[in-house]
């Protein structure tokens, strides 16, 4: 329930403070005093469009405060979605919350308990505690798809349109799994060219690393008398040759016997260490004579390289540059033509998929619409009893069921049937209502709607519009009645409507200094605000006066 409202420079209303009750509330006041400002400022709460437009000039922001107590119905759905967004609930028996905008001219600021959330979340706790219907909604009761809406939440049939959604939504992504794969998979001609590519690269077979290993033994082979012709001079130098390194060596170390002969503490450990140097060149040059076993490459065996390894740069010019990528692009003509190969199996898988999932969905949509017809039944009863409580005693009321290819909404349209005149022929409600029979008609299925939903406040703007006389008694009693089952909260310019209300605020427009600027307030004495309505003056003020007092009698 909506406890209390407190707005700050929204257009002509510079501060306001109302405290709700429970039970039916009225709002009156003269046209242009401000009664749609505060209707506008609780949509803001719900989540309603911002209009930056409604910054009171001269000031930088206006703010919309709401408190709201949650009915023991919505404390686990209410608590779910505040815990899911990381806010802590209030953990008190009766917990309070607080729904807060701000709004500049740069951006929007939304609260809820004074931490900062989005809109969206806003708009979904908001949504669960206020229901407001005005002239738009009326408007938007004359179209099938809404209709239809309203039946379902009126059945609580959501459980049965979430399980077509969910079929549905399954359909939507296997066909878009299959334009991918229909988008993805090669005709017959790239099929061709993808084997052609497969073959060419397999006929070759290359291996990892292949053109390394092969282009150095190619450059080793080019190079074979140079490299040859080296390593024979190295070995000359260091063991073959006269006068070479071993021989020198040798030299050395005779000398150094014969010193060691004259005196063996000249040499130290010289003689060992020539002996060491000997040994390293004797092997050194061991090391080069068996490096040209190796170098030795016949013009055969250099052939076969060179044609291998152009084979290989054919393939990485074509498919490269690298080898890694050749492999990559056999890969890739590999998963192609297993794509083209098992084409018709994945169709069948698909069509059959489809089929499965047809099934379910028709299966899903029958049994939703079943219920729905069932649920037509039981709010038509009650429907029809509610307009001949507010003055449609020769009214008919009815709903047509045509089928549709099913979808996430199932497998039904419907039609609103009426007419308001026994003999008549029925029509749909959106070529035979006049505006005042629409909104009573508003009333009427609002009225049994509510009865059926958890929301704990009810709004109606101007619901009473173009209707008079006994109607008008009629709609302020259903509007009474349905205030002792929920907060109902209603802008009105019926005297009849107003003078049945448990609470009576009145928005009144006033001009102080150079600024204009609208007031708020509950009328403890509503008979002078009932008066003006019935057109002002004595014979109005008694009129207001015996209507609350006949009332009271009731």
């Amino acid at each position: 329930m909506l406890n209390y409202l407190k707005i700050n420079d929204f257009a002509l209303i510079e501060r306001a403070e109302v405290e709700f009750s429970g039970g039916f509330s009225v709002v009156t006041g003269e046209s242009g005093a401000g009664k749609s400002i505060l209707m506008n400022s609780i949509e803001l709460l719900t989540g309603g469009r911002v209009e930056k437009s409604g910054i009171r000039s001269g000031c930088r922001n206006y703010t919309v405060c709401g408190e709201f107590s949650i009915p023991d119905s919505l404390l686990p759905e209410i608590s779910g979605l505040l815990e899911d967004a990381g806010i802590p609930f209030p953990s008190d028996p009766n917990p309070l919350l607080n729904l807060r905008r701000t709004v500049t001219q740069s951006a929007t600021r939304n609260f809820i308990n004074d931490v900062p959330v989005g809109a969206k979340l806003l708009a979904d706790i908001g949504g669960r505690l206020i229901d407001l219907h005005g002239a738009n909604e009326q408007i938007s009761l004359t179209i099938p798809a809404r209709q239809l809406e309203l039946l379902d939440n009126f059945g609580d049939l959501g459980e049965l349109l979430a399980e077509c959604a969910a079929h549905f939504a399954a359909l939507k992504t296997l066909a878009q799994e299959k334009e991918e794969f229909e988008r993805d998979l090669p005709d017959a001609g790239e099929a061709d060219r993808y084997a052609l590519i497969a073959e060419e690269i397999d006929r070759i077979a290359p291996g990892e690393n292949e053109d390394v290993e092969l282009s150095a033994k190619q450059r080793l082979g080019s190079n074979t008398r140079q490299v040859l012709e080296t390593l024979g001079n190295l070995t000359g130098i260091l063991t073959e040759n006269e006068n070479g390194i071993a021989d020198q060596l040798g030299s050395v170390y005779h000398a150094l016997n014969e010193l060691q002969r004259i005196d063996p503490s000249l040499t130290g450990d010289a003689i060992d260490e020539c002996s060491q140097l000997q040994r390293a060149v004797s092997e050194l040059s061991g090391k080069l004579a068996a490096m040209t076993e190796k170098v030795e490459l016949d013009p055969e065996t250099l052939a076969v390289v060179e044609a291998r390894l152009s084979e290989i740069h054919t393939l990485k010019r074509r498919y490269g540059p690298t080898l890694e990528q050749v492999f990559a692009t056999r890969k890739s003509a590999e998963d192609c033509l297993d794509r083209f190969n098992r084409a018709k199996r994945c169709r069948e898988e698909f069509a059959r998929r489809e089929k499965e999932l047809n099934a379910a969905l028709t299966q899903a949509a029958q049994k939703l619409s079943e219920a729905r017809k069932a649920a037509a039944e039981k709010f038509l009863a009650l429907a029809r009893k509610k307009l001949a409580s507010i003055g449609f005693d020769n009214a008919a009321l009815d709903v047509t069921f045509s089928a549709v290819v099913p979808g996430a909404n199932g497998c039904d349209r419907i039609e609103l049937l009426f007419n308001a005149n026994r003999g008549e022929e029925l029509r749909p409600l959106r070529k035979v209502a006049s505006s005042g029979e629409l909104s009573r008609v508003m009333l009427a299925l609002k009225t049994v709607l509510a009865d059926a939903d958890a929301v704990p406040t009810v709004i109606f703007d101007e619901i009473d519009m173009n209707i008079g006389g006994e109607t008008a008694n009629k709609v302020a009693q259903e509007l009474h009645a349905l205030g002792k089952k929920r907060q109902i909260l209603c802008i009105s310019h019926l005297a009849q409507v107003a003078a049945r209300a448990d609470h009576h605020f009145l928005v009144e427009k006033k001009t102080i200094g150079e600024r204009t600027i609208s007031e708020v307030r509950e009328l403890s004495d509503p008979v002078p605000e009932l008066a003006r309505m019935l057109g002002g003056g004595d014979s109005a003020l008694r009129h207001a006066g015996d209507l609350l007092h006949s009332l009271k009698k009731r």
